[in-house]
């Protein structure tokens, strides 16, 4: 059996190690194998000995809209957490995979530029962002980011640029080849820095009046259905407040689920369940996750 910890000894790597320390909603089981890569040499490595000896391997970022099942993760799991640093170049700024998304705005704002302001409340991280081409307000990933440096399966680094991202709806074509995003630049304009600071202010305090923030919850659980919002289609049919386990539908925004007295995993996936069970007897309407599910069933 390999011991992932003797053989990188220069890398953090937990074994059994509960991924309820890690993400937003406080639950999930354990990852067999947790390591921690400070650079793209030491991902590399991981990747590389996963493939080589058939690990199932799993990429996280900071897991804010995700949901790890009960019985954990097999295989090896990275957190990229510790690959964030952020620079700027004119007017690109350019993030590794594991820098907050909400840092990379700061960084913009304080530089003068414009063009991330819509993302100064989204708790993901850069490579969490091009992988699911996080948005809010009416701002995408897609509309900012100019190319993304991504760790192929066969071990190749490649930079993609927008277009071959193949952007939409909270999707990427990172989710078809399997990469790893490394980093992504982002193509911004100049701008006046107390106007960009205003903006961001403005939509963090419009986040903060909405939604519930002083709660553990795994962000905006739904896709919006096309011609509906989930969460008003979640509130018209009752369902707020409606709880099983220790998790339940926001009192405060019926897009977001809580966790309000130890809930697991299971409580949660119980929850989005009977959601779309409702929500399509009611209206007809079949609500799909936005928030990713993984892992193992207890």
């Amino acid at each position: 059996m390999v011991n992932l910890i003797t053989e990188f000894p220069e890398i953090e790597i937990k074994q059994n190690e509960p991924l309820s320390n890690y993400t937003y909603t406080h639950t999930g089981g354990p990852a067999d194998w947790l390591a921690f890569p400070k650079n793209v040499n030491e991902v590399q490595q991981l990747v590389t000995f996963a493939g080589t000896n058939q690990l199932p391997l799993t990429v996280l970022g900071n897991a804010s809209n995700l949901i790890v099942r009960d019985g954990g993760i097999a295989g090896l799991t990275l957190i990229l957490t510790r690959m964030n640093q952020i620079t700027v170049n004119d007017n690109d700024v350019t993030a590794q995979a594991g820098a907050a998304y909400i840092n990379t705005t700061i960084v913009a704002r304080d530089h003068g530029l414009t063009g991330l302001e819509f993302a100064a409340g989204i708790p993901g991280s850069i490579g969490g962002a091009v992988f699911m081409n996080a948005g809010a307000y009416g701002g995408e990933t897609k509309f900012a980011l100019s190319k993304a440096t991504v760790l192929l399966p066969d071990g190749t680094v490649k930079e993609f640029t927008n277009e071959e991202l193949d952007f939409g709806y909270r999707h990427s074509s990172i989710q078809e080849n399997h990469g790893v995003v490394l980093d992504a630049t982002f193509s911004l304009q100049p701008g006046d820095q107390d106007e960009i600071a205003a903006k961001m202010d403005e939509l963090n305090a419009r986040r903060a009046a909405k939604q519930p923030l002083d709660l553990p919850s795994c962000g905006s659980v739904f896709k919006r259905p096309t011609g509906y919002y989930a969460g008003k289609l979640i509130h018209d049919a009752g369902l707020q407040g409606y709880t099983s386990g220790g998790a339940q539908v926001s009192t405060k925004h019926a897009g977001f689920i809580v966790n309000i007295d130890h809930g697991t995993a299971t409580d949660y996936v119980n929850v989005i369940h009977h959601v779309q069970e409702t929500v399509k007897k009611k209206f007809g309407v079949s609500l799909q996750t936005e928030v990713r599910i993984i892992g193992r069933d207890k």
